[in-house]
């Protein structure tokens, strides 16, 4: 029996433990001759992510056991950590560990520990090795190289390096090989030839960010691996390049975004000075997406030499591209989203997909019968009844101008609650991240955990967006804490002006990036008035402190593009940043914050709590140790989920939950 139940208060199977536990998903997939390997996290270990083995047989293991954190921090965002393949004596895999940063060399069928390849530098953490690439003829692995060179986080350099596989350089520098100039900023993994003639890499430089744009680097190898100068053979000139991978006669297939979108062309590496260059296959849809980690990997190509791609608008499916009959064929099954981990071998396709019932799993796709497709690991297992699941209802709404706003709306859900007759429930817009990042519409155990309870959420992919083509993405330039804000805002007044939210109970959440929307929707004049509350986690709040060496490389001239030229930065930041504005917050907030951040340092949580102290506003402060940028370890997500639960209890009136003290202090 359905009963009437104040929103908020509806009772629900979905604890916070099951959402601690269900925190992350599968990553970083590959193969090993006949097997398959990949991370997974473990929250309740730390946040550590563990190295899992798929034999041939079906079979599957963790093959370290804690601590062994197979994760790295190159960009800090990390990339992709292992590296496996044969040698004489087996089975070799390559490792980053977190910990240190060292690359380490483990034998997994020797019964051996893993054994340092890199040394111990003189900056902790100062060496750092992403994308690696075991070259047995030479008896080495290659790989981004990023080494510190100073205190400042801007004191870096990066290239390709080849590190020997016995060991020697543990204890000796000048044994890594350096396989390329440090002239480009940031560099992608080497990829080579079959025929081991040619290494490419995608390479920019600042101010430009991945998806701005970038540029492909070929360079010639010679027998006895030494690695001639390299050249740029298409991207540059405002196109980004967000992949690139060798095709069997030896030109390169790469997602480039020169039509507005990414989709798939090919480049000549011999001729490309001649223009021998053309498509592969034009959509205005997106092959890929932004490059927030080294490895992303959204096509593959298969030895008939047809090619999956991950594709869409606004969502990620698989499709399998017909080389001879040059047309896109759907791949058929339950999965809504397809992550950017494309793994190939022979004729089949391994792939991390999801859906809005199902979270990630380990799908293989054989192209050879039909596409036919199983979970071969990491299968989903309901936890609770998935009638408690959320259904996500995707929505196109209209903002200022008459410019389109996407979003998933997911209305509260509850197979034994319903709200009070002819009441709207609250609900709470969900921020993401990056900015230049997306919402996908796939399983989320946090989400489903508040929209069980009575509470809907929305997510928005405002203007900025990834998955709606360039021009969508570039709405932000220079005008982030204006958009962003405005889209959102738009939307939460939309769903209360038709009756499906409550205008007296929204809420704003976000963390990262989608932590500066949510905070400057308190204090900016387009969202005044429409949130009761946020919860801002891990934000950015001032913008002119979000350059050079207020945060990391990586991001460190982000902020030019999303908000002006250095000569416009400062005025804008004052006009937009949230740390400048705290006398215009007038609603209980809550700020969560990691202590070992270093993309969003802790100093600009505490700038804003200074700020705000004895202006009457409640407001709560809980900050973690051990954590960085993201919460991982099980402790955290658990408090931090209450902490978001008891504000809403305090700010819409219903009952808190248990396990969580949440005092807000003006």
């Amino acid at each position: 029996m359905v009963e009437q139940t104040p929103y908020g208060a509806w009772q629900s199977p979905i604890t916070v433990d099951m959402v601690a536990a269900a925190d992350g998903r599968p990553g970083h997939l590959g193969a090993v001759g006949g097997e398959l390997w990949w991370t997974e996290p473990r929250p309740s270990e730390g946040g550590r992510k563990a190295l899992i083995r798929r034999r041939e047989d079906g079979t599957t293991e963790s093959v370290l056991p804690p601590p062994w954190n197979v994760r790295n921090r190159v960009h800090e965002y990390g990339g992709h950590p292992w590296a496996g393949g044969h040698g004489e004596d087996g089975l070799i895999v390559v490792f980053t560990n977190f910990t240190d940063q060292r690359l380490y060399r483990f034998d997994p069928d020797a019964g051996t520990d893993p054994v340092p390849l890199t040394p111990v530098p003189a900056i902790p953490a100062g060496l750092r090795w992403c994308e690696p690439v075991i070259l047995e003829e030479y008896g080495e692995v290659w790989a981004v190289l990023e080494e510190f060179t100073g205190a400042r986080p801007t004191d870096v350099r990066r290239v390709l390096a080849a590190v020997p596989l016995d060991g020697s350089a543990a204890g000796d520098r000048a044994r890594i090989r350096e396989l390329s100039d440090d002239s480009y900023r940031f560099l992608t993994g080497p990829k080579l030839t079959s025929f081991g003639q040619q290494v490419a890499c995608i390479a920019w430089n600042h101010p430009h960010m991945p998806w701005d744009e970038t540029e492909v680097r070929v360079a010639d190898v010679a027998m006895d691996g030494e690695v001639g100068p390299f050249r740029t053979v298409a991207g540059g000139d405002g196109e980004s390049i967000a992949q690139i991978e060798w095709s069997s006669d030896g030109t390169i297939v790469y997602a480039g975004d020169r039509t507005g979108w990414w989709n798939l062309h090919w480049v000549d590496t011999v001729n490309a000075e001649h223009g021998e260059h053309g498509p592969v296959h034009r959509a205005e849809e997106e092959f890929a997406g932004p490059m927030w980690t080294l490895g992303s990997r959204w096509f593959g190509i298969l030895a008939s030499g047809d090619i999956a791609a991950v594709h869409g608008k606004g969502e990620n499916r698989l499709g399998v591209f017909d080389a001879w009959g040059r047309k896109m064929v759907p791949v058929e099954g339950p999965w809504t989203d397809w992550a950017p981990g494309v793994c190939t071998v022979g004729d089949k396709v391994y792939g991390l997909a999801a859906s809005p019932s199902t979270g990630y799993e380990v799908v293989e796709v054989d192209t050879a019968k039909d596409n036919a497709t199983r979970v071969v690991a990491a299968p989903h297992r309901d936890a609770v009844d998935p009638a408690y699941y959320p259904v996500p209802e995707h929505r196109t709404f209209e903002g200022p101008g008459g410019r389109e706003i996407h979003a998933h709306v997911y209305p509260p859900r509850n197979p034994a609650h319903e709200g009070p007759e002819g009441e709207p429930p609250p609900y709470a817009v969900w921020v993401h991240g990056g900015p230049t990042s997306g919402a996908r519409a796939v399983l989320d155990m946090e989400l489903a955990y508040f929209t069980s309870r009575g509470i809907g959420v929305v997510e928005v992919d405002y203007g900025g967006s990834t998955g709606y083509g360039r021009d969508y993405r570039e709405r932000l330039h220079e005008r982030w804490g204006e958009v962003d804000v405005e889209d959102c805002a738009a939307v939460a007044r939309a769903l209360a002006a038709e009756g499906g939210a409550d205008p007296s109970r929204l809420a704003i959440r976000g963390g990262s990036a989608g932590g500066w929307t949510a905070a400057a929707s308190l204090t900016a004049e387009a969202s005044r008035g429409v949130y009761a509350c946020a919860v801002v986690k891990y934000p950015i709040l001032d913008l002119s402190g979000w350059t050079a060496d207020d945060t990391h490389d990586f991001e460190s001239q982000y902020v030019y593009s999303l908000v002006g030229p250095p000569d416009r930065l400062e005025e804008r930041s004052r006009e937009r940043s949230p740390v400048h504005h705290a006398e215009r917050i007038e609603v209980p907030f809550i700020l969560l914050q990691g202590l070992e951040d270093e993309i969003c340092p802790p100093a600009q949580a505490e700038r804003l709590l200074e700020r705000i102290e004895g202006k009457g506003v409640p407001h709560a402060y809980r900050a973690y140790e051990g954590e960085q940028h993201g919460f991982r370890q099980a402790s955290t997500i658990v408090d931090a989920v209450l902490a978001e639960h008891a504000l809403y209890a305090q700010v819409f009136g219903f009952e808190a939950p248990e396990g969580i003290e949440l005092e807000l202090k003006p």
